[in-house]
């Protein structure tokens, strides 16, 4: 009856008064804000929907408000669905359109800013309107204070230009969260603000003060963010390695490339000078022992000669620097290479003389000095020498006559030598048969007077070899190895008849050699193979004149004979 007669105060008064519960209650509130909007009554009718919230569904109150264009109105509902915090997404979202159509600043941000503590709103949701609307100042408040960092930089760097001020907000952040950002917006902030973003990033790959700093980040992973700007990327270099030696080698790299950039593009002689002293200094930090190839084909790519003889010579590739000198006609070079080098890798002084040889200009002083120095170590043939230059159309006899000339006297001199050897091997020989011949039909005398071990005289029993040593008994059996075996001969001999079982050993292994390589399906492994068991090694043969009865053998087989002969006639 009273909702008949629209006596709707009257009903909620009998209501309360009846306990009638909560949803009938709302139920009330609606109908008495129907009849009140039907009226025309919307501040009468926004209060009683207000009373409905919880009970009622927003969207059937906003609907009516949205078609009859009644802003303020929504606005009043939109707040007081916020305050009992059962707002969504788009309640905040409308709420906040509200107050931009209606330019409310203050309304707006007493709201932003109303609640300390419990949000009432999505922030996120808020930042993206407000931001949407122009109202930066607004979103920047609400991004700093919840901590949403990339609104806040991407509002300051995209919409209000405030490069200084995003440095500085990056500058107060935790370690990854500045790490994180730097790695975002770092490009543009080196192309408005390079020195600041240079100095954060210096900051930032060292020791970052701020809180939960202590860490560092990899100054590789900034090298990209100076793309366009190598003067600061050669600071921020420059820095790393001054103030952390153990930096990333990408770092080293880098700036070696960009010093060697720097160094080809330089046209005044000092800077140049400078800027090749700087490269140098860094390629000998020992930072590229490890990455010598890349190092290298970065001063090839500069043509930076003195880095790349550096690396020649530190990574031992002393051909390399030869043909390099060889490549630039650098004559003196080539000597001095040779000279420098010649003792670790003797085929340089070959490869020189080969050099001059095939050059058709006058090269008579550099090859007389090869000549030289091929004659002094006996590095090539006579014959080969003279083929090698006959591909030199100005090298003409005078050239090589000097060396001619030393190497026939010093052949002459040898063959004098030999002769004069060759004659001592014959009075050896024939003094050796002779001892051979006595000691096998012949008595042997024994005169000595002293134990060869303990220089005491000889008291019976007394032992006596046929080499002419003589002992105490009671020395021998102290000190020899053997009843058989002369105590001071027996290194000696032991050392020849080694010697002489090697070469029975090995006098069939280059046939056995030969015939393998031959028949073989991998010839590489034969080899290896003989190489691994000491086949190619030299033979060393006993030359030294050895005491007592070996003094005067100068021939590997005479000491054999001789003592083959004198184990028989014992």
């Amino acid at each position: 009856m009273l909702f008949k007669k629209n006596l709707y105060v009257m009903a909620i008064s009998l209501a309360k008064g009846q306990h009638l519960d909560s949803d009938g209650l709302s139920e009330i509130f609606r109908q008495y804000g129907d009849h009140l909007y039907s009226k025309g009554d919307h501040d009468g009718a926004i209060q009683q929907y207000i009373r409905t919230i919880g009970k009622l569904e927003p969207s059937y109150v906003i609907r009516k408000f949205l078609d009859a264009q009644r802003i303020h109105n929504l606005t009043a509902y939109l707040q007081a669905l916020h305050l009992q915090s059962l707002a969504n997404a788009d309640h905040t979202t409308l709420l906040l359109n509200c107050y931009t159509k209606l330019k409310d600043s203050a309304r707006l941000e007493e709201f932003i800013k109303a609640s300390e503590g419990e949000v009432h709103f999505d922030v996120e949701i808020a930042i993206k309107v407000l931001r949407q609307a122009g109202y930066h100042s607004h979103a920047l408040y609400l991004a700093e204070k919840h901590a949403h960092h990339e609104w806040y930089l991407k509002i300051q760097l995209e919409d209000i230009k405030n490069f200084q001020e995003a440095l500085r907000y990056i500058g107060r952040l935790p370690f990854p969260q500045a790490e994180s950002n730097m790695k975002c917006y770092g490009k543009i902030l080196m192309y408005h603000v390079p020195n600041e973003t240079t100095q954060l990033l210096n900051d930032l790959c060292t020791d970052f003060p701020k809180p939960g700093g202590g860490n560092r980040a990899n100054p590789e992973e900034f090298i990209p963010i100076f793309a366009n700007n190598p003067c600061e990327l050669k600071t921020f270099l420059e820095h790393m390695t001054r103030v952390q030696s153990d930096s990333p080698q990408g770092v080293y790299d880098t700036l070696l490339e960009l010093r060697l950039q720097n160094w080809a593009h330089e046209n005044d002689p000092r800077a140049k000078q400078q800027l090749q002293n700087d490269a140098m200094t860094l390629l000998k930090s020992g930072r590229f022992k490890n990455v010598f190839d890349k190092a290298l084909v970065l001063c090839q790519m500069h043509n930076f000669q003195k880095g790349v003889l550096y690396l020649y010579e530190q990574g031992k590739l002393f051909q390399q620097i030869m043909h390099y000198h060889m490549q630039n006609d650098q004559y003196q070079e080539v000597i001095e290479a040779c000279k420098q080098y010649g003792e670790q890798e003797s085929c340089l002084w070959e490869q020189a003389l080969s050099y001059f040889a095939r050059k058709e200009e006058d090269c008579k002083e550099h090859i007389a000095t090869v000549l030289r120095h091929i004659e002094s170590k006996n590095l090539m043939p006579p014959l080969l020498v003279v083929q090698t230059l006959a591909h030199n159309s100005t090298a003409t006899l005078s050239v090589i006559r000097d060396y001619l000339i030393n190497k026939m006297q010093k052949l002459s001199q040898q063959s004098e030598e030999d002769e004069r050897t060759v004659s001592q091997y014959r009075e050896d020989t024939a003094r050796i048969r002779q001892e051979i011949h006595e000691l096998r039909n012949s008595p042997k005398i024994f005169q000595k007077t002293k134990c060869s071990i303990c220089s005491s005289a000889l008291e019976l029993p007394s032992v006596h070899f046929l080499c002419g040593h003589s002992f105490h008994q009671h020395c021998f059996e102290s000190y020899a190895e053997s009843d058989s075996d002369c105590p001071t001969c027996l290194p000696e001999n032991r050392q020849v008849l080694d010697m002489i079982r090697a070469q029975e050993e090995k006098k069939d292994l280059y046939d056995h050699f030969q015939h393998q390589l031959k028949y073989s399906h991998d010839g590489f492994s034969v080899v290896a193979e003989y190489f691994g068991r000491g086949v190619f090694n030299k033979l060393t043969l006993i030359t030294d004149a050895p005491a007592g009865r070996m003094a005067g053998v100068k021939d590997a087989g005479l000491q054999r004979d001789l003592l083959i002969n004198t184990r028989r006639n014992m």
